[in-house]
């Protein structure tokens, strides 16, 4: 069962049916959009991976399936670049029979996520330009005095104008989004395959000592010493991999494949 009401399953069904023998199926009008929207209508008031849950669940209650999918994305500053706009797509896989959740993550600086205030229909049109529009749509919102309208999924230039003339003859602030709807985004829909491929290399992935799918990375440990005075620094020393059935844990040192560190990133020598 993929939990989506926006075609993910375009991209995430292809990948676990050809690896793990599976059939997928998406639940009729299951509208995920009570789990909050990304234009605002709807608060998202959990964590990504909470959402992600809530949605498996609630396709499972619905359908009577065991087994679903889900996946929940997030959009802002990368955590390492703070002035670039990143996409982290989130995808979670829930055995409800044999009680596993696996989850892979993928965190990318390919976006086109941007949105500004706009006054003028030359702003709008050189905003439509680099956010490649018409194929990745677009949403205008307009407000005053308190009231607010919305208009989604612009796909075509003259309603994109039409819709903005209409909200700026009317005195309102006006604002343009890219639409980050999977189905709406074809860039976003790449980064979702790209984290069900992480997901389905995750599930293939066993435990060494009682071979429960979903073996892989739960911590990284800092401390890879500096080469030149053998100081530890913020660099990753080892990875550490926790089965979540018997809690086998494995630490995979040096896994950049460097024993030390150049002193650049040392605190002590650069501080």
């Amino acid at each position: 069962m993929i939990a989506t009401k926006h075609n993910k399953e375009r991209v995430i069904a292809p990948l676990l049916e050809s690896a793990l023998g599976v059939t997928c199926v998406t639940p009729h009008l299951f509208d995920t959009d009570q789990f909050g929207t990304f234009s605002g209508e709807i608060t998202r008031e959990d964590s990504p991976l909470e959402t992600a849950r809530k949605k498996c669940l609630f396709a499972m209650e619905e359908t009577g399936c065991d087994l679903a999918v889900s996946s929940e994305g997030s959009f802002g500053p990368h955590l390492n670049f703070l002035f670039i706009p990143a996409d982290d797509e989130l995808i979670l896989f829930i055995d409800k029979k044999n009680n596993l959740e696996i989850v892979a993550r993928e965190i990318t600086t390919e976006t086109n996520y941007s949105g500004k205030e706009i006054l003028k229909e030359t702003e709008l049109i050189e905003f439509s330009e680099r956010v490649h529009f018409p194929s990745h749509r677009l949403i205008l919102k307009a407000t005053k005095d308190g009231k607010s309208d919305i208009k989604k999924g612009i796909d075509n230039i003259d309603i994109l104008l039409n819709t903005f003339r209409a909200f700026i003859k009317d005195g309102k602030s006006v604002s343009v989004e890219t639409d980050m709807r999977a189905c709406y985004n074809p860039t976003r829909m790449d980064v979702i395959k790209q984290a069900t491929s992480k997901l389905v290399e995750k599930i293939r992935s066993h435990c060494p000592h009682c071979q429960t799918p979903g073996f892989g990375i739960t911590a990284a440990r800092e401390g890879l010493p500096c080469s030149l005075c053998g100081s530890n620094t913020r660099s990753i020393l080892c990875y550490i991999s926790t089965c979540q059935k018997c809690s086998f844990v494995s630490e995979e040192f040096y896994p950049r494949g460097k024993k030390e560190e150049d002193p650049m990133y040392c605190d002590h020598c650069n501080p």
